[in-house]
């Protein structure tokens, strides 16, 4: 377990034993005033404002966020059996029904130290309850026949208190183990995904290297071609179109080898958001110019400008493509955006799908197409530059069938001197 961790057990410590301070406070009040049972409550007094001076000092001690080790959050539980020994030493010893109280620190122990550690306390627990036997001071109304039945009441109220601790214990260091293991979990896939993209950055540098050359080739050979059919107007409008392919594969290579500071601001900087958007759907016709799409923008004018960044355009530009190739005749696109925050919505009538590929989508190469069609990686390379940026996306089914993509995205990491 973390430092931090031991630092959030810690607090949770000195709750339970600010809430044990009370209780017991009340107990002696109780016994002394209303059940005339004779204590020492001047010296179980004392005990209780020490063990709440302790935990005051502590407190204090944590707000300047230093951390806590097990070692340390070992001798605060030692504290606490210490406090409970000699108040029970000066009421009746193990005749005292509170006397099963020692085992609300050993499980403390069992849930948030090392194993040294929990064997430890089970050692002194044990020891300090052995020794109650014999060094304690007599309350006789505890021995007295008669008060069985005050002594049996005590036993039930401390079972019933023990109970709710060691409930309220385990149930919220349970829960803050599993939030733990959560955030480790999407560390670990966070780690293994962008392990994944930079090996596709790696290939990608070593295919847009390979594919320079026939690219070029087939511009001069499309050219030629276009030169000797130069009366077929429908050879020449197809010839057209392949060549206006070239050029945008062409574009893309010569971008994705580009300097990466360049590529964050290329062409000279910024540029207000509904031109970059205008753009950037312009761009993605010439990639699909067989899908039609509707697009709304709209937002508050003027457009605040953006850093004019490569890598949101293309992180677009596969959303689109994923919509596209789920709906390839019609996908709609609206855009809005304010002084603090662009909203993108895409939404297609494909086949649609579940709630639970939804949530999976964009992670470790999920993909729903059928196989050797896609394997998610467009997703995954969008969501990783969303989240870099600060936003997110989220994949949901549309009414009607088809689904919608949701993208959320603020703009403070894009103005022009955050850029800089």
């Amino acid at each position: 377990m973390h430092t931090h961790s031991f630092a959030d057990q810690l607090q949770r410590l000195l709750l339970l034993r600010s809430a044990l301070l009370a209780a017991q406070a009340a107990a002696v009040l109780i016994a002394q005033r209303h059940l005339s049972i004779p204590l020492p409550w001047h010296a179980m007094s004392v005990v209780l404002i020490a063990l709440g001076l302790v935990s005051i000092a502590v407190w204090l001690s944590m707000r300047r966020d230093r951390t806590v080790g097990p070692r340390e959050f070992f001798v605060h539980l030692l504290t606490d059996v210490a406090g409970l020994s000699v108040l029970l030493y000066l009421s009746g010893g193990s005749a005292n029904p509170f006397v099963s109280l020692y085992l609300v620190p050993l499980v403390i122990a069992a849930i948030a130290l090392p194993s040294v550690y929990v064997w430890a306390m089970a050692l002194v627990t044990a020891s300090c309850y052995a020794l109650l036997f014999r060094l304690y001071m007599p309350v006789p109304e505890l021995h007295v026949a008669h008060n069985f039945g005050l002594h049996l009441l005590g036993m039930w109220i401390n079972f019933v208190v023990s109970a709710l601790i060691i409930a309220w214990l385990v149930a919220r260091m349970a829960h803050a183990i599993r939030t733990r293991d959560a955030k480790i979990a999407r560390q670990r896939e966070e780690a293994l995904r962008n392990e994944r993209i930079v090996a596709l950055g790696t290939l990608a540098a070593g295919a847009a290297h390979e594919l320079g050359t026939p690219l070029s080739t087939m511009a001069v050979i499309l050219g030629e071609i276009a030169h000797d059919h130069a009366r077929d107007p429908d050879l020449k409008r197809d010839i057209t179109t392949l060549r206006t392919q070239v050029e945008v594969c062409k574009h893309t290579i010569t971008r994705m080898v580009a300097a990466a500071g360049q590529a964050r601001a290329e062409g000279g900087g910024v540029q207000p958001i509904d031109e970059f958007m205008r753009e950037t759907l312009e761009r993605w016709r010439l990639i699909r110019p067989a899908v039609s799409v509707s697009e709304h923008l709209a937002g508050a004018a003027p457009a605040p400008s953006i850093v004019n960044e490569q890598t949101l355009r293309q992180a677009i530009i596969n959303l689109l493509n994923n919509a596209a190739d789920a709906s390839p005749d019609h996908v709609e696109l609206n855009c809005s955006w304010d002084r603090d925050r662009l909203n993108l919505e895409i939404r297609d009538r494909g086949p649609g799908l579940s709630r639970e590929a939804a949530a999976h989508a964009g992670r470790l190469f999920f993909s729903t197409k059928p196989a050797g069609q896609g394997n998610g990686i467009g997703l995954i390379l969008a969501r990783a530059t969303l989240e870099r940026l600060g936003g997110r996306v989220e994949l949901k089914p549309r009414e009607g069938g088809g689904a919608c993509t949701l993208l959320e995205l603020p703009l403070s990491g894009l103005t022009p001197t955050a850029g800089a």
